[in-house]
């Protein structure tokens, strides 16, 4: 009967011993940045608070982010994460697809997520694409709806297929609202020049204008500081940027990164990642106009809201070509 008891205790005392979580069941998330740098306000900040806010609902998942200060950093950050062991591996922007694809390709059992980018058809690359031309094309209805000048800016972080749908977007919706409107535009050729956006958008103010949106990571920073000294709406974007200048920050196009980059972690512990491209737009919130409307008036919102309803209806949809909108010039 001791021995039994004995026997007993010892099985007790062994469970007991035993983790919640085991190494086995640890889910690895890592996300390399483009080179706005994940504190940039922007799509990689609110990629990362995502995956922050996965791990404190659920510690099975192990997150970790690394810093691109340049081009030459995404392969390397890359190739860590995949030394590393994580089970997958979230690469922020269009910028990094080519190390994407290259890594994809030379370690087929290795999972990962690019977001803003759909080129890379592999059966290890899930693509998290988003409707911006949605969100822009809202916002730009609320810039055409409160300006009084009839002259809005626009700066984008560089040309591309999926950069100009923020253009496109946005000159659909300011010409809509204000037909006779002149939009002002800028291809800042980078993410990360704050200095040059202030620039750009002081050059924009000198010549009338009074609203102005970007489209351009961390260079847009540098878009809202000059918008806040010189007191003139600004309209931001991917998340709610109001918080950089909140008397002058008039609403943002939200991107929900932040909740793309959570579903495909889930998936991935789930057993249900899928290769292919991954679509948010209005109609399943993954984008929309920030939360934050305090100064967009009554009767504007109501336009921005049934516009919306309209596109979620599909009585009603935004070009995506910059060739049905010739107004959009940075791709000329």
């Amino acid at each position: 009967m001791k021995k039994i008891l004995s026997i007993a205790l010892i099985v007790c005392m062994a469970l007991l011993a035993v983790p919640a979580v085991t190494a086995e069941d640890t889910v690895k998330i890592g996300m390399v940045t483009d080179v706005g740098g994940v504190n940039d306000k922007s799509f990689n900040q609110t990629s990362w608070e995502g995956l922050l806010a996965l791990a404190a609902e659920d510690p099975t998942f192990e997150v970790n982010y690394l810093e691109s200060k340049t081009d030459a950093d995404y392969q390397t950050n890359i190739n860590t994460f995949i030394d590393e062991g994580y089970d997958l591996i979230i690469c922020v922007g269009y910028m990094l697809a080519d190390a994407t694809r290259e890594a994809a390709e030379e370690n087929p059992d290795q999972l990962f997520a690019i977001i803003d980018d759909s080129s890379i058809d592999l059966p290890n690359v899930a693509c998290l694409m988003f409707a911006q031309e949605q969100a822009s094309y809202l916002v730009g209805l609320v810039a055409g709806s409160v300006t009084q000048t009839k002259i809005v800016g626009y700066v984008q972080g560089m040309v591309s297929d999926s950069m100009n749908l923020f253009g496109i977007g946005y000159i659909t919706g300011v010409k809509e609202a204000c037909p006779d409107a002149t939009i002002l535009q800028y291809n800042a050729n980078s993410f990360g020049d704050s200095a040059g956006g202030s620039t750009a958008a002081k050059g924009f103010i000198t010549n009338g204008a009074d609203v102005i949106y970007h489209a351009a990571g961390g260079t847009g920073m540098g878009v809202i500081e000059a918008c806040n000294e010189e007191g003139i709406w600004a309209i931001g974007v991917d998340t709610d940027q109001s918080i950089l200048a909140p008397e002058h920050v008039i609403t943002s196009a939200m991107k929900r990164v932040d909740v793309a980059s959570q579903d495909i972690s889930k998936a991935v512990k789930n057993g249900t990642f899928a290769a292919g491209v991954h679509m948010y737009d209005l109609s399943n919130g993954g984008v929309d106009l920030a939360p934050t409307r305090d100064h967009i008036p009554a009767e504007v919102l109501e336009v921005v809201e049934a516009a919306k309803a309209a596109i979620i209806a599909g009585e009603k949809s935004v070009p995506t070509n910059a060739a049905d909108v010739p107004e959009f010039t940075l791709d000329d």
